[in-house]
């Protein structure tokens, strides 16, 4: 199975940090917030990734190269403008095969575990389902969360309790066929669509979850894991 990190984002509410550093870059206990992605990736027993870039995407490749120090293989994805969720995931669906693969923000840190993607992928392919989202209680940033979760399945309802979607899914190729190469386009409305056909599957994970989306957030998770692991800043 194969998986895919989005790292093309400008990271506008991280500036100034994200002027001169891509945002998948900025250290987190002592490493860079890909970098988690990366190990657990590898731990999970995935071997190739796909990441796109755009933003000062020169300096993710120096300093991931071919993965090798992780024992994965990476293969890039540069786009010249950042080309939102779904259209990065479109324009790298060459590195991606035909089945089911794993997709991960990579502006999140989370420890929802990679290896997981593998049972979803079957359960998937039993159900016929296009996506499988995974989901996380509503962050104080984000109270009103995106999306209803009913008995496995993603609902797309503007009424009830709902969650957030956490940034890691599986999709298959297909969810994007209407998006070509190149094409700008986001990604909610080809879950919103695909739940409203009945093609989409969803779970909760109750473990930790982080959008680094501000200086406040990144330094906050900085402080938690310097805590948890001692010698994270050496």
């Amino acid at each position: 199975m194969r998986a895919m990190i989005l790292a093309a984002g400008r990271g506008e509410r991280m500036r100034p940090l994200t002027d001169r550093c891509p945002k998948p870059l900025l250290p987190a206990g002592g490493k860079p917030l890909i970098v988690w992605h990366l190990e657990r990736l590898a731990r999970a027993g995935f071997r190739e990734v796909a990441i796109n870039h755009a933003h000062l995407g020169a300096q993710l490749e120096a300093a991931l190269g071919d993965g090798a120090q992780w024992g994965l293989s990476i293969a890039w994805s540069p786009e010249g403008q950042a080309l939102e969720t779904a259209g990065g995931i479109a324009n790298a669906l060459p590195l991606l095969g035909q089945a089911p693969f794993l997709v991960i923000n990579g502006d999140v840190w989370c420890d929802f575990d990679p290896g997981r993607a593998r049972s979803i992928a079957l359960q998937m392919e039993a159900a016929a389902l296009d996506a499988w989202c995974v989901l996380v209680d509503n962050p104080p940033q984000h109270p009103h969360g995106d999306f209803a979760l009913d008995n496995g399945r993603l609902l797309d309802r503007a009424t009830g309790p709902r969650l957030t979607f956490s940034g890691i899914g599986v999709y298959r190729p297909s969810l994007f066929a209407g998006i070509g190469r190149g094409a700008r386009a986001p990604l909610a409305p080809l879950l919103r669509a695909a739940a409203a056909a009945g093609r989409a599957g969803a779970e909760l994970h109750t473990g930790r979850w982080i959008d680094v989306g501000t200086p406040q957030r990144l330094a906050q998770l900085d402080a938690q894991l310097a805590q948890e692991i001692p010698h994270a800043g050496q």
